[in-house]
């Protein structure tokens, strides 16, 4: 069990809000000479300890990176077995949601997939809506660039409309727009597997949040890697461009 930490006088304490982009699933099942469903199941094991653990810290919301937008790419059999594993995810874990008060959340344009596992989506969310814990952030199909198109293209629109000025557009304004707009400000965002880059994820949300780069694949990904992160962050110094 992940225990929590205290923070040092004068540092960033325990963030309110972590997203993570999981990576490494592929790399973890090639190194065991496994398929690379093997090292997706593996992954949502991994989901799971981090879910209780940021639980167990305190954390207000957690957010993960579980299918871009860019991983349509992929080959058909992988996406095929990616939506496999969130049906049965949903399936088996959902009822632990609702029971530990989490608020399930969904970033991305999630209705591009089939009915029956967008149908399962909706219930999933309206299931936990009326929960007040924790939000659990599930980024489907999910581009930032795409997210700040669409909150521009409704900004504009409420201008065309007169329901708005274009001076009246700032940092509040795109931020309303946006699909985190009532999850807590990113503090912390970690990228499994060695690799660093935000590869198009929480881009605008990201501007002031503590970046934090991990060696660890996602499969291997467990409560002491996640506590040692939240540990990390608590010795960063936040100054938000001040002194």
């Amino acid at each position: 069990m992940a225990t929590a930490i205290a923070p040092a006088p004068g540092t960033a304490a325990i963030p309110r809000h972590v997203a993570i982009i999981m990576d490494g699933n592929g790399r973890w099942a090639k190194q065991r000479h496994l398929p690379r469903l093997a090292g997706h199941k593996a992954g949502v094991e991994a989901v799971r300890r981090v879910m209780r653990s940021a639980r167990e810290l305190g954390i207000e919301a957690l957010t993960l990176y579980a299918f871009s937008s860019e991983n349509w790419r992929r080959p058909e059999a992988e996406v095929i077995d990616l939506m496999g594993l969130l049906r049965r995810f949903i399936r088996s874990d959902l009822d632990e949601m609702v029971r530990e008060n989490v608020r399930l959340r969904v970033l991305g344009d999630y209705r591009r997939f089939a009915p029956d596992l967008t149908e399962m989506i909706d219930e999933a969310v309206a299931r936990t809506a009326g929960n007040t814990g924790p939000f659990l952030a599930i980024a489907l199909n999910y581009g930032a660039q795409a997210e700040l198109a669409a909150a521009a293209r409704r900004l504009a629109a409420q201008v065309l409309a007169k329901r708005l000025r274009p001076e009246e557009i700032d940092e509040a304004a795109i931020e309303a727009e946006l699909e985190t707009r009532d999850l807590p400000p990113l503090d912390l965002l970690i990228r499994s597997s060695g690799e660093q880059r935000l590869s198009n994820f929480l881009l605008w949300q990201a501007a002031y949040a503590e970046l934090l780069f991990v060696d660890t694949l996602w499969p291997d990904f467990d409560e002491n890697v996640f506590s040692d992160a939240i540990a990390a962050f608590g010795l960063r110094q936040r100054r938000y461009g001040g002194l």
